[in-house]
């Protein structure tokens, strides 16, 4: 086969929901691309997936959680006896920089993300 020579025998079929076909459409428009045969083969070829591993943002979230429940029972408790415990809120303020620690490693992850 000549250098440059690229003769196309495999047909690949593939059927998409008018949604992804409006969106492939979308994406072709902003990249200036009018030919879709040649862009499916282009990202088929060259392009990636990213997987994000979403487990530490629900780790996050759930401690988020507790510490919301815990704040309204500081809360109520503040409104039933007219008092908070000291060690309450240094725990509190403990957990939530704990909080944004994690928070910062994770943008720090999605920033690095190319």
């Amino acid at each position: 086969m000549k250098a440059g020579h690229n003769k196309k025998s495999v047909r690949v079929e593939f059927v998409m929901s008018e949604q992804e076909a409006e969106l492939v459409k979308g994406r072709m428009a902003e990249l200036g691309i009018t030919n879709l045969s040649a862009y499916l083969r282009k990202m088929a070829v060259d392009g990636y997936i990213i997987h994000l591993d979403m487990s530490d943002i629900q780790e996050m979230i759930r401690l988020l959680r507790i510490c919301s429940n815990n704040l309204n029972q500081y809360t109520r408790r503040a409104n039933d006896t007219g008092s908070i415990y000291a060690a309450d809120m240094d725990d509190l303020r403990t957990r939530l920089d704990s909080l944004w620690d994690g928070m910062d490693k994770l943008l720090r992850g999605f920033a690095n993300i190319s």
